[in-house]
C-alpha cells in the first residue's frame, strides 16, 4: 500500500508502550501489515515493529529471505506476529553485529538468546507458537 517513514532513535513515540491488537482480520490490520511489509522491503530491513512507523500496536514482521543488510545470515521464513510474547529457552546467549532501521547507519554487538519460543497471533487471530534456534554459533563472546 505505502512506504511509511521510519521513526528514528530519539523520537519519544519509540518509548511508549504499544496497545495489544484486539480485533483481527480487519481491513485496518491488513493495511498496517502491508504498509509494514512495503516499508521493511524498501529499507532493506530484516524486521519491523509497528511502533517504528508510528503505530502503537503490538505487531511485528520479520524474515522473508535474505537481505542486503545481512548477506551472510540464514534465511528466516516471513512471519507476522501480533501481540508477541517471547520466552528464552536453555542454551545461553551469543553476540553478533546487528542494526535497526530506527538507528540508520549504526550497528552494534547485541546479545541474543540462542533458543527462544515466541507466541502470538496471526493476522486472522489464530494462535502461533514457534521455537527459534540460532542456526550456528555467532561470534565468540
Amino acid at each position: 500500500m505505502a512506504v511509511k517513514p521510519v521513526l528514528r532513535m530519539g523520537d519519544p513515540r519509540l518509548l511508549l508502550v504499544s496497545a495489544p491488537v484486539r480485533e483481527f482480520g480487519t481491513a485496518q490490520l491488513r493495511e498496517l501489515i502491508t504498509d509494514m511489509e512495503d516499508t521493511m522491503r524498501a529499507a532493506g530491513g530484516a524486521g519491523l515493529a509497528a511502533p517504528q512507523i508510528g503505530v502503537l500496536q503490538r505487531v511485528v514482521i520479520f524474515g522473508g529471505g535474505r537481505t542486503e543488510r545481512y548477506p551472510d545470515a540464514d534465511a528466516v521464513p516471513y512471519t507476522v506476529l501480533i501481540n508477541p510474547k517471547l520466552k528464552p529457552l536453555r542454551g545461553g546467549k551469543d553476540e553478533d553485529w546487528e542494526g535497526c532501521l530506527s538507528v540508520p547507519g549504526l550497528r552494534g554487538i547485541v546479545p541474543r538468546y540462542r533458543r527462544l519460543r515466541y507466541r502470538g497471533a496471526t493476522s486472522r487471530g489464530s494462535r502461533s507458537t514457534e521455537r527459534f534456534r540460532l542456526p550456528c554459533p555467532r561470534r565468540a563472546a
